[in-house]
């Protein structure tokens, strides 16, 4: 019988601490805040900047997630190159797969940081424009794989012959 009084004093005292001195929370105060009052801030998931916008995300994503968004102005990257689109991802529809980030050309063709990522895209440092004069080295294989979902294969350019 003191067994059973002491673990419910036990449990009414750990709910007395949680309720009133918020003891074992996971969300800190100022999370819950933002989520109070709807102002959550999202991580970036995409970088405009070092994406090329060839939508290589957008066709290999199984669900439909990512789409591709005009810009308001083109902006050009290389003398071949001028990007008029760039990916948004829908976080309702996002199975994190990765297929977006790990089919990125600027991650699996020149080893760059990816510019699209489901959860967080980080900090890019990506000079996108020397990137894309540098040659890669791929085999034929993995090269038509990737191919098939840019929808312009101008990236291909660089390729470097005789692997």
């Amino acid at each position: 019988m003191s067994s059973i009084l002491r673990i419910a004093l036990e449990g009414a005292f750990t709910n007395f601490k949680r309720i009133f001195f918020a003891a074992d929370r996971v969300t800190d105060m100022d999370m819950r805040n933002q989520i109070a009052t709807l102002s959550v801030k999202v991580d970036d998931r995409v970088d405009e900047k070092a994406c090329i916008g060839c939508a290589g995300c957008a066709n290999v994503c199984p669900t439909g997630a990512v789409e591709m968004k005009e810009l308001a102005k083109p902006v050009k990257i290389t003398d071949d190159w001028v990007k008029s689109e760039v990916p948004e991802i829908n976080l309702e529809k996002c199975v994190v797969c990765y297929y977006c980030h790990d089919f990125c050309p600027v991650f699996s063709l020149y080893g760059e940081k990816g510019t699209i990522h489901p959860s967080n895209v980080g900090d890019q440092e990506v000079d996108i424009e020397s990137a894309l004069e540098q040659p890669f080295k791929i085999s034929d294989d993995k090269l038509k794989f990737i191919a098939q979902y840019l929808s312009d294969n101008t990236v291909l350019k660089n390729r470097e012959e005789g692997d």
